[in-house]
């Protein structure tokens, strides 16, 4: 089974690396964690702080705003085609 880490878990790993100077190798093996899974950290975290790491379940802000727009656009798509069916049936009813 796959294990998950919490965002305070995996920011307090990679201060271990970053700020208190220990080895990767050293971490990994004190925090029972695989070495590329640290390292993995340590690139997320160096690219965004700790915003790199949303935890289990959640998405960063700009998916979350990007999954917003797609949501809004199927949204209206929708509604364009209920209107557009219903100009059909009104449009039968003219004549």
């Amino acid at each position: 089974m796959r294990k998950t880490y919490d965002k305070e878990f995996k920011v307090q790993a990679v201060r271990m690396v970053k700020e208190d100077g220990k080895r990767i190798a050293e971490v990994a093996r004190e925090l029972d964690l695989a070495e590329q899974t640290l390292h993995n950290w340590i690139k997320k975290y160096e690219i965004g702080n700790e915003a790199a790491f949303v935890g289990s379940g959640n998405v960063s802000a700009e998916d979350k705003a990007e999954s917003d727009f797609k949501k809004r656009i199927r949204d209206l798509e929708e509604e364009n085609a209920i209107l557009k069916k219903a100009m059909g049936i009104f449009a039968k009813d003219q004549k």
